[in-house]
């Protein structure tokens, strides 16, 4: 257990990426906060009947009070904060336009939750990873920064900030011993993916798995290593990076 005694805070984790994140932290010894605007109560629950320490809060990104809220409960549950991962972000609500098409309104509830509910969580959770010495923020970003998909431009404008972000943090908070880094997915079969398709084959996921150089659909627990590592004392050098998790589409 690798990150024994650390603890962190998953945003978006009721289910589907974030869930398998938080999880997966606590497999590695982390006591975890799962934040989410529903399902995390009921998902730190059943990480509670599985022997690890979990707590669950309703958050949302946008609201300043939620996280407030949620760092006030993780600081008196657990005592402080190690770890800040940052996978809230909307994706398979968005709509899939030509940029032109796109509304006004479209745009900035994408860019509300993407970019400034990473900004608006950081910002507010600094106090407590400067307090820990050691602290640790990973940003859950996409490889379609790479690829650039058409009909996404909000999306992947929004991850595009997202990594550049990632960089400016980075250089801002090494002083304090807090490293930024970002992960960035291939096309991931979360279970929001799964719903969005109704049980039928998802043509996005063919035409991903066909593109990638290792031959299967990408899942959430492929991000988890990644993950730990980021979020441990191993990375301790390690700044500013975004590693591209993929299945080998993106060579860089």
């Amino acid at each position: 257990m690798p990150l024994r005694g650390k603890v962190a805070l998953v945003t978006g984790a009721g289910s589907g990426i974030g869930l398998d994140l938080a999880r997966g932290l606590a497999e590695c010894g982390c006591r975890v906060v799962l934040g989410d605007v529903r399902g995390a109560p009921g998902a730190a629950e059943a990480l509670r009947t599985q022997g690890h320490e979990a707590l669950g809060a309703v958050m949302d990104v946008t609201r300043d009070d939620d996280i407030a809220a949620t760092l006030q409960a993780a600081q008196q549950a657990f005592g402080g904060l190690d770890v800040l991962v940052n996978n809230a972000g909307l994706f398979t609500t968005i709509s899939r336009a030509p940029f032109e098409d796109l509304s006004l309104e479209e745009w900035e509830r994408v860019f509300a939750v993407n970019v400034t509910g990473v900004f608006r969580v950081a910002r507010a959770a600094l106090p407590l990873l400067k307090a820990s010495g050691a602290g640790r923020i990973v940003n859950i970003t996409s490889a379609t920064v790479h690829s650039a998909p058409p009909n996404m431009l909000h999306y992947v404008a929004t991850k595009g900030a997202l990594t550049a972000m990632t960089r400016s943090m980075a250089r801002e908070l090494g002083a304090y011993g807090i490293t930024v880094n970002a992960i960035a997915p291939g096309f991931t079969l979360s279970s929001g993916v799964i719903e969005r398709a109704g049980g039928q084959p998802d043509p996005q996921a063919e035409r991903a798995r066909a593109a990638r150089a290792v031959k299967r659909d990408q899942v959430p627990q492929d991000l988890v290593g990644a993950t730990c590592f980021f979020a441990g004392d191993t990375s301790a050098f390690v700044t500013g990076q975004t590693l591209v998790v993929d299945g080998g589409v993106v060579m860089r």
